[in-house]
């Protein structure tokens, strides 16, 4: 067959037939766009780090379609629901694999989910990069394939851990959870507080369904602790700063992502100026009324009527932008293998929502080390207080 002839069938079938063979073998590409998915809760409790970062990745491939895509490809976004439950995440990432054939994954919400499906996901090589989920076994030891962009558990730790010493604290004590949840965090926290030669004051345990707090709460003022590292869920976290102060002990309150809502926790205690003294974790830079993010404030409302930015929607912008910045270093002959060599080499790559630069290696996919404090003052809104830089 003549060069002008194999030209004039390439064009009648659009293109499609004349694709390299790396392309062509790219599972969720095409000529004109790039299949994406996505996992997490959609309803439930869990939809705050499901649904909601997966409005906040949308909003940004529409930006991106926008301005004509990633070399002349359309993103696509994929959306599976795993209800927060392990098995359910199992099955949603073999269907975004093996029957929707996506190219790459930005999701996962809940944590034990997220790790149930890490198998399924380092098996196939698709390209994953996490959004909210923190547990320290979906990225430690790393998958070649799979890169977060949450702050992981340790992180959380050794920024707990930092800060109470930058504050001044002299009398440091633990108030935890010990259920799964509970020990992702609180072994990196007691680890990390050994190898900083801090020797803790008291260690004291709460359930996840507790409604009193008095015992723990006296043993701590008994101790004389300053400042508390809290590895609690918004429940008994808000039961000990009720009972904290009606006991008249006030020490420095600090808490991690699980607590990721100062105005939402201060409602929960219900006591006035009881969380004066609260200061906790935020993955992102901005609370969602600050200026800097009017851009996707406005994105989110126009995108999906009746929402508003949160928090939770700035998870998925920033690890949709990390994504897609992943694909355009890749170029325009796209394999799954360029984009993981691409996240493994981000190097203090700013993204619109985190408080620090994103940097990935091939040893280390933690990929987001600086945590962001913030705190609320009785009755007042939420203020950001700075970032601590973990290494």
């Amino acid at each position: 067959m003549s060069r002008l002839s194999i030209r004039a069938l390439c064009v009648a079938s659009v293109g499609l037939a004349c694709l390299s063979p790396a392309l062509a073998q790219a599972p969720g590409v095409s000529a004109t766009s790039i299949k994406i998915g996505t996992f997490g809760a959609l309803t439930g409790p869990g939809y705050l780090y499901g649904k909601l970062p997966m409005n906040g990745v949308e909003v940004v491939f529409d930006e991106i379609n926008k301005a004509g895509g990633i070399h002349g490809r359309k993103l696509e976004l994929v959306r599976e629901d795993d209800r927060c439950d392990p098995a359910s995440a199992i099955g949603a990432t073999q269907k975004l694999i093996s029957q929707d054939k996506v190219f790459a994954i930005v999701g996962g919400g809940c944590s034990n989910p997220t790790l149930a499906a890490r198998e399924t996901i380092e098996k196939a090589g698709t390209p994953f990069v996490v959004f909210a989920s923190v547990h320290d076994g979906i990225t430690t030891p790393p998958a070649k394939n799979i890169f977060s962009v949450a702050t992981t558990s340790t992180i959380e730790s050794q920024a707990q851990v930092q800060f109470a010493l930058s504050e001044g604290a002299k009398k440091i004590a633990v108030v935890s959870m010990r259920d799964a949840w509970g020990r992702a965090r609180y072994t990196p926290l007691m680890e990390t507080l050994k190898a900083k030669g801090v020797k803790i004051v008291a260690d004291e345990e709460m359930t996840p369904d507790s409604n009193d707090a008095t015992a723990q709460v006296l043993r701590l003022k008994q101790a004389g602790a300053d400042a508390i590292l809290m590895v609690l869920y918004p429940k008994p976290a808000a039961i000990f700063a009720r009972d904290a102060n009606k006991l008249a002990f006030r020490p420095l309150l600090i808490g991690q992502t699980g607590i990721a809502d100062p105005a939402a926790f201060e409602d929960q205690v219900g006591v006035p100026g009881a969380t004066a003294k609260f200061r906790t974790i935020s993955m992102v830079r901005y609370t969602p009324e600050d200026p800097a993010v009017e851009k996707w404030r406005k994105a989110i409302e126009t995108k999906f009527p009746g929402d508003r930015l949160s928090v939770y929607n700035q998870f998925g912008i920033g690890a949709a932008q990390v994504l897609a910045e992943a694909i355009r270093r890749a170029g325009p002959d796209l394999t799954q293998e360029k984009v993981v060599a691409a996240l493994a080499g981000l190097k203090d790559f700013n993204v619109d929502v985190y408080p620090g630069p994103i940097s990935c290696s091939e040893t280390d996919h933690r990929c987001h080390k600086s945590p962001n404090w913030i705190m609320k003052e009785p009755g007042g809104p939420v203020k950001v207080l700075g970032a601590t830089r973990v290494e």
